[in-house]
């Protein structure tokens, strides 16, 4: 299948043989459906909290965060593009509807408005009487902003007075207030290398003013989706795609290729956000307190999963006291349901699932409930071997073609909006190999082209998803208003973002 051109192109990739083979054989068999046993829901997988209990949280993981090393991670890589469909198709064909109206009706309340207004002037043009097709050029294309290729994360989101934030500088304003200890707040952001140095520059400008203004010192760094993590691309047969030049064409695996970033942080306790989700400064006191609390809820279940795991490693025999709280710290708290017949299993056997089971990363995950918004959703799904536990499932995952498996899809009341604390260390505080902790078969095949030609590209199991499909799982239900993002640049626009 492969020529000594093909194989010197997958080692300078990063990857071997093996591998690209094993996707080529996820193209030709597919990936097996997830088998839902049932949507999680409050009381049944998913935990609300009082607003007593979110304090008390939040209070223990401020007493606590002296003792943690905390790390905010950042999704930031993906391109704005998507945001400016519609004014893209306004510039490129004269298209126009209902948001391109509203864009440049309300254009003086966007942020980055001054900054517009501005690149015009620099050029000659009025923004109060330049024509439409000319302000759009110049919002989205290198004549003026550029904002049409530029990253999210770089894009002025909110206005403050006089000036604006980025994505980015909100981050940075949030980490401050969640994500640090000892006076350090510390971020990581992914990125494309083509925006890096950009990225840089804007932390190393903004910084000085908000660590006077919060007290703190930043540490921040960047990384990039290895090209390693990269999948092939087939044909439709499913042979290898080919370049005009006959190399092989491989492509980035989604945000599950992640993982490798993840698991190289120097942290014990990560929060894990996406880029576009932030919102002013007067909407920021809930995100805070149920971060917090999220975080606190994650340090009361690892303490006690650590007594756990120093009891087991104490006793020759598991004796009936410890089995009913094992038994009942599975099933309430992390929330696992050991296999059919495990009762009737040997106390030696039943100690080492138990084992098994505590010694994992363990993840608290925000839920919101659901608004019609896409994003993956929290049910109960039975594991291989026999297990049945907590797991983000989105709708690709799923056979909708079994109408008990598409009800039961149906029924899920929550989603989560990309709202994760990790903790990624084992009680001694080394930290685990996450790629042990990640389902290989819950990859996603989606349909794509490249110069006028059909292909097939796969992607790696969803960072939120099947990467952490063997973590210990907490949902915890959170406030609808922590969850704002920012899809179309008229989102900007509304009442939470102004």
């Amino acid at each position: 299948m492969f020529s000594e051109q093909d194989l010197a192109q997958i080692r300078e990739q990063g990857t071997d043989v093996a591998i690209v083979e094993q996707q080529i054989e996820h193209f030709r068999q597919g990936f097996p459906f997830l088998p839902l046993a049932q949507a999680a829901t409050v009381g049944e997988g998913i935990v609300r909290l009082t607003d007593e209990e979110a304090q008390a949280y939040a209070d223990a993981y401020d007493q606590a965060a002296g003792t943690l090393r905390p790390l905010k991670f950042v999704p930031a890589s993906g391109a704005a593009t998507r945001m400016f469909k519609a004014l893209f198709g306004f510039l490129e064909n004269g298209k126009s509807d209902g948001s391109v109206e509203q864009f440049f009706e309300r254009l003086p309340d966007f942020a980055f408005y001054d900054d517009l207004k501005a690149a015009l002037a620099a050029n000659g043009h009025d923004i109060a009487t330049a024509d439409r097709p000319t302000i759009a050029a110049y919002f989205l294309t290198e004549k003026g902003l550029g904002y049409g290729e530029l990253p999210k994360g770089l894009l002025k989101f909110h206005r403050y007075g006089d000036s604006a934030r980025t994505p980015v500088e909100e981050h940075l304003v949030e980490a401050a207030r969640y994500a640090s200890a000892e006076g350090k707040a510390r971020l990581h952001f992914t990125v494309s290398p083509e925006h890096r140095s950009r990225f840089e520059a804007l932390v190393a400008e903004v910084s000085p003013r908000y660590e006077a203004e919060f007290g703190v010192s930043y540490e921040v760094e960047f990384s990039e989706q290895k090209p390693s993590t990269d999948t092939i691309a087939v044909n439709p047969d499913n042979t290898p795609f080919r370049e005009r030049d006959g190399t092989l064409l491989f492509r980035p695996a989604g945000h599950g290729a992640l993982l490798e970033n993840l698991a190289v942080l120097d942290a014990d306790l990560v929060f894990i956000k996406n880029i576009d989700n932030v919102v002013p400064d007067r909407l920021k006191d809930t995100t805070v307190l149920y971060k917090k609390a999220l975080a606190g809820v994650l340090l009361d279940a690892r303490n006690k999963l650590f007594e756990y795991q120093t009891k087991l490693a104490e006793r020759t025999v598991l004796g009936e006291t410890l089995l009913g709280e094992l038994e009942d710290f599975f099933r309430n708290t992390l929330n696992v349901r050991p296999p059919a017949g495990f009762g009737g299993r040997s106390l030696d056997e039943q100690s080492a699932w138990y084992r098994t089971k505590l010694d994992r990363p363990l993840r608290v995950c925000g839920m919101v409930k659901n608004v019609g918004e896409p994003g993956g959703g929290p049910f109960w799904v039975q594991d291989a071997d026999g297990t049945t536990a907590l797991q983000i499932v989105e709708s690709a995952q799923v056979d909708m073609a079994d109408p008990e498996q598409k009800a039961l899809f149906n029924e899920a009341t929550h989603f989560n909006p990309v709202d994760l604390i990790c903790s990624l260390t084992d009680r001694q505080g080394q930290p685990y190999d996450l790629l042990k902790f990640r389902d290989p078969k819950t990859g996603f095949i989606t349909a794509k082209s490249k110069d006028g030609k059909d292909l097939k590209a796969q992607e790696l199991p969803g960072l939120w998803n099947g990467a952490m499909a063997d973590w210990n799982t907490i949902f915890v239900e959170v406030p609808l208003i922590t969850f704002n993002p920012v899809k179309t640049v008229n989102d900007l626009l509304r009442e939470e973002h102004q």
